[in-house]
């Protein structure tokens, strides 16, 4: 039965743009891996990434989930940062007062436009603080920019 319960990650962004990406499995090692996956797929430092292996504080004790490693992590952190980016490039719009489908993702940032005009330009980091209250929303997007995968492999 364990091996067929489901895993999960939760990758949440702080106002700071510091992330703390939890995991239902037990460390198998790869914690600076899964840091970077979120800084590349995020375009932040990896040491803005705290990975926390069988985070009973996020997903407590007797949950139910399958807490050995998995080979599926490296996919369902992909899938968690891929949710954080299309979230973030509507909070970007709004920010930038453009169609976020108009946007351009490059190197950790929304652009507007071309790069060389820094007021066309959203940070992940300024998403963040934008998401937890500085700006306005969109119709039916909640505030704050987490995500979470739910998986089984």
């Amino acid at each position: 039965m364990a091996n067929e319960a489901y895993r999960a990650v939760f990758l949440r962004v702080h106002p700071t743009g510091k992330m703390v990406l939890s995991l239902t499995s037990e460390s198998d090692g790869k914690e600076r891996e899964y840091a970077q996956l979120v800084a590349d797929a995020l375009g932040i430092p990896a040491l803005d990434v705290k990975v926390v292996p069988a985070d009973t504080d996020r997903f407590g004790v007797g949950h139910g989930y399958n807490t050995s490693p998995s080979e599926g992590a490296p996919a369902a952190i992909a899938s968690a940062t891929g949710k954080i980016r299309d979230k973030a490039q509507l909070l970007a719009g709004m920010a930038l007062e453009a169609p976020p489908e108009t946007l351009s993702w490059s190197r950790g940032a929304w652009v507007n436009g071309s790069r060389s005009d820094p007021t066309q330009v959203k940070t992940i980091e300024e998403i963040a603080l934008y998401a937890h209250g500085s700006g306005a929303l969109p119709p039916g997007v909640e505030g704050g920019l987490d995500a979470q995968t739910v998986y089984r492999d």
